[in-house]
């Protein structure tokens, strides 16, 4: 067993105002796809300029922030959204859900396109490779805020987390999100990018590569104590949300994979 580093999860207290960690995490995710936006806007075939980058990481995070609350509230706290509606603008109170910032950044994505007249699935492959470092950093906050750990285990790297009420070992399921997830999943998408692909592929690769990795951490994740196991009695919320993810990343593979399969040979990049 290996001992848990005790990280105060606030960084910066001043007063009554605390900065936590977790915060700090998601600031630093978001100016890490600023700067990889505007070096790859600079790449020939970018579908954006560089002077639009600004735009597209501000609308980003506004999908992320609004998307990932009402995603948690909609996903894993809807018991508790319709006995008390205003809890959903209590923030301060905690619940972030990926699959809710996910769903609002295609938003963001799709108004973008549609205001700039650019083709969504170029727009959404330049968007991709941008967010696993944000995944892999914001799974750092999860592990410095002691939440949402692992299953009991008796590995040789399991931890006992202070803030746990049971004081059992347990996984460090929120680092094995951050090494694939994040780190993993980034450098797939960066090699898979470094030569011309046909449009939808990296975000079909995005999707499966995501799905199909959180869907394996979940074997290792706690699941949510008021939701437990959902379908089948083994699969947690999180695996359920990822299924989408994995069978539209399948079919955008399998169908660029066709389409390009099926062109004449002169239109073959």
């Amino acid at each position: 067993m290996i001992s848990y580093p005790n990280i105060d999860p606030v960084a910066v207290s001043v007063g009554p105002i605390q900065v936590h960690w977790y915060g700090l995490t998601y600031l630093a995710g978001l100016l890490f796809a600023w700067w990889l936006a505007r070096r790859r806007s600079q790449r020939p075939g970018s579908p954006i300029v560089r002077e639009q980058v600004d735009d597209l990481i501000f609308y980003a995070a506004v999908g992320i922030v609004l998307g990932g609350r009402l995603g948690y509230a909609l996903f894993y706290g809807w018991d508790r959204l319709s006995e008390d509606p205003l809890w959903l603008f209590r923030v301060w109170e905690g619940g972030m859900a990926f699959h809710g910032g996910f769903l609002g950044v295609v938003a963001a994505v799709i108004w973008l396109a549609r205001s700039w007249r650019i083709p969504l699935g170029k727009l959404a492959d330049f968007v991709a490779p941008l967010a696993p470092v944000g995944l892999a950093l914001g799974r750092l906050g999860n592990f410095i805020g002691q939440e949402l750990w692992g299953r009991a285990s008796d590995a040789p790297w399991a931890m006992v987390f202070p803030r746990d009420p049971l004081g059992v070992a347990r996984h460090p399921s929120q680092l094995y999100q951050f090494a694939l997830e994040g780190c993993l999943l980034f450098l797939v998408l960066l090699l898979f990018t470094r030569k011309p692909r046909p449009t939808w592929s990296v975000t079909g690769l995005f999707l499966l590569g995501y799905g199909s990795l959180r869907f394996f951490v979940e074997f290792f994740r706690e699941p949510d104590a008021h939701l437990g196991f959902q379908a089948f009695g083994w699969m947690t919320r999180g695996q359920t949300l990822c299924l989408p993810m994995v069978i539209a990343g399948v079919a955008l593979l399998w169908w660029t994979a066709r389409a390009q399969t099926s062109r004449p040979r002169h239109q073959q990049p």
